[in-house]
């Protein structure tokens, strides 16, 4: 208990006397210095006092798939940030290859009395997921929001990106420098945004039977190269992709064809995540409004938080063409 004592007095910045006095329900302390109490007993881990369980801490869940990708990071950033400014403590749960699955992190959080969670990226995204996680969170009515498409049986407030937008734009961009043989390459065949940017891409160019031009991948650029190589074996010579790290694994299956980016093949990416300046060549990508869109996320959760109400409609964010180095006008043939 004295360890206990000292820990979260540190962490909360008040005395072991006062936290004694929150702990033990006693009155003689303000209500921002027991909110504080509190928050500090629930990042550091420890369990609230049986009378004080009833009451939700002011930290909020932010769940992501991976850290690799530069775009969650920075979408991190914002969140997290944007929580800190409206007097919540982000708990950042981050899932690895062979870790802690999502399902365990929203035990965790639930344990841990959260006023609320963000997801990103999750199984959410994945029609042949398991949502069940999902459904106990909709079951205990926790406030939850949705970053970019998911599934529409999960009735959260959702926050995207439009993908049919960011695939006009980059068709178009590539259609203007004369491309005529235009390939794609998607996450899996279940990843709902990825079904959004096919049947946008589908409509757009009049495509009956798209096989020929799409090719499937993990998130990765190793899975990039093996689906890119088969679309330039295909005579593509613009390729779009549905990441920024998708596209860097298809600028390397290029170059091992023999070929190079942008003289033989075009390549546009999506997120605009950092470093894309500082690739080679630096990469024409359609930027997701990140910062505008982690700030409505964290605006529609406390809304929630707040039981003011919640609009359960998707907001839909207009992407932005950034057009650098890796398109080039088609190859003379």
């Amino acid at each position: 208990m004295t360890k206990r004592l000292t820990e979260v007095a540190r962490k909360a910045g008040v005395s072991e006397a006062t936290v004694s006095r929150v702990l033990n329900g006693r009155g003689g302390v303000s209500e921002s210095t027991r909110t504080a109490v509190l928050t500090a007993l629930d990042v550091l881990g420890y369990e609230r006092p049986t009378k004080l369980r009833g009451e939700r801490a002011r930290l909020v869940g932010l769940v992501l798939p991976e850290l690799q990708n530069p775009i969650f990071p920075a979408l991190a950033e914002v969140v997290t940030g944007t929580l800190a400014q409206r007097g919540y403590t982000p708990a950042l749960c981050a899932r690895t290859i062979g870790g802690v699955p999502e399902s365990d992190y929203v035990e965790m959080l639930l344990d841990h009395q959260v006023s609320g969670i963000i997801f990103a990226g999750g199984s959410y995204a994945l029609a042949g997921a398991s949502h069940d996680h999902y459904r106990r969170l909709t079951d205990r009515g926790l406030p939850v929001v949705l970053v970019n498409a998911g599934v529409d049986a999960l009735d959260f407030p959702r926050v995207s990106t439009d993908d049919a937008v960011a695939v006009e734009q980059a068709y178009g961009h590539l259609r203007s420098l004369g491309h005529e043989r235009i390939g794609i390459v998607l996450g899996p065949e279940d990843h709902v945004p990825s079904r959004r940017k096919l049947a946008a891409l589908a409509r757009i160019a009049g495509w009956a039977d798209p096989d020929e031009c799409v090719e499937r991948s993990s998130f990765s650029m190793e899975g990039a190269r093996v689906a890119a190589a088969k679309l330039v074996d295909r005579g593509v010579t613009g390729v779009i992709c549905a990441s920024d790290v998708l596209a860097l694994g298809t600028i390397r299956a290029v170059r091992r064809l023999g070929l190079s980016v942008p003289g033989d093949v075009s390549v546009v990416g999506f997120d605009d995540s950092a470093f894309m300046t500082c690739t080679d060549p630096p990469l024409t990508t359609v930027r997701q409004p990140i910062e505008t869109m982690g700030q409505a996320a964290v605006n529609l959760l406390v809304t929630q938080i707040d039981g003011v109400g919640v609009l359960r409609d998707e907001l839909l964010f207009e992407p932005e063409l950034v057009v650098r180095g890796s398109t080039a006008p088609a190859p003379r043939r």
